[in-house]
């Protein structure tokens, strides 16, 4: 199989191979054993949603397969890589370029405005600041908030400030986004429009998609769903209804480049 070199940490194999995988993936706290043997693929530019009521191990999942936690048994693949083989500060370093995420209550830092918050991202990948801030700009923009890149988390409301949050997940341009309850603390037609900007500006940017929820709603916006129950996938990996996911509303020309 042919590899070339795109990233220090990253190796690409085919395109037939799945971006991201999982293999006979156990994590134990102490006595309790959180995942207890998962196998899970994510394809190119695929959204996935992981679907399971509280305390299932999906939130588990979504840390391992993000390299925030390291197995107990298992292998994490990306591209080629061996995630949970890398040290420390190259998961670190995997997780500031390679990976975005988008959590429940946006976890925007207080004190910096939305325009900060994008171009932080870019600026602990490498990139200088003033190209970072205008990245921001363009992303803000790109999403339907750059009426608000002056405005501290606190100023703006919860739909506004998950957009944000997008645009900071996706600065990088990432190979993946993680995205840990993204619609929990939002009103529902919110949390629709929030998950429409999500799944249509990762897919714009050629990403893959993870999302991890327990609203049949939410997981309607992914390509496809597991359902994971007490450490395991339980229901079989499947296919959301093609119509069920509406046309992109972020052509990749509208995203900076």
């Amino acid at each position: 199989m042919s590899q070339t070199v795109t990233h220090p940490l990253v190796v690409t194999t085919s395109r037939h191979d799945p971006r991201l995988s999982g293999r006979g993936l156990v994590k134990r706290y102490g006595s309790t054993t959180a995942l207890a043997g998962v196998d899970i693929d994510l394809g190119e530019e695929e959204a996935l949603a992981i679907m399971g009521p509280s305390g299932s191990g999906k939130s588990t999942l979504l840390h391992v397969l993000a390299g925030v936690l390291v197995p107990d048994e298992g292998a994490v693949t990306l591209r080629g890589r061996r995630v949970e083989r890398l040290s420390e500060r190259e998961r670190s370093l995997l997780r500031r370029g390679r990976y975005g995420f988008v959590f429940q209550h946006g976890q925007l830092l207080s004190e910096l405005t939305a325009l900060e918050n994008v171009a932080i991202a870019s600026m602990l990948d490498g990139e200088p600041r003033a190209q970072a801030q205008e990245l921001a700009v363009q992303w803000l923009a790109a999403l339907g908030v750059a009426d608000e890149r002056d405005r501290r988390p606190g100023e703006m409301s919860g739909g506004q400030a998950q957009r944000v949050a997008v645009a900071r997940a996706l600065v990088t341009r990432p190979d993946v986004v993680f995205a840990d309850e993204p619609t929990g603390s939002l009103d529902q037609a919110t949390g629709q429009d929030v998950m429409r900007v999500l799944t249509e500006s990762t897919r714009a940017v050629g990403a893959s998609l993870v999302v991890v929820t327990h609203d049949a709603s939410v997981a309607d916006w992914c390509d496809r769903r597991v359902d994971v129950r007490d450490g395991l996938v339980v229901a079989p990996q499947h296919a959301v209804p093609a119509d069920a996911v509406p046309a992109d509303a972020v052509p990749a020309d509208a995203v900076p480049a």
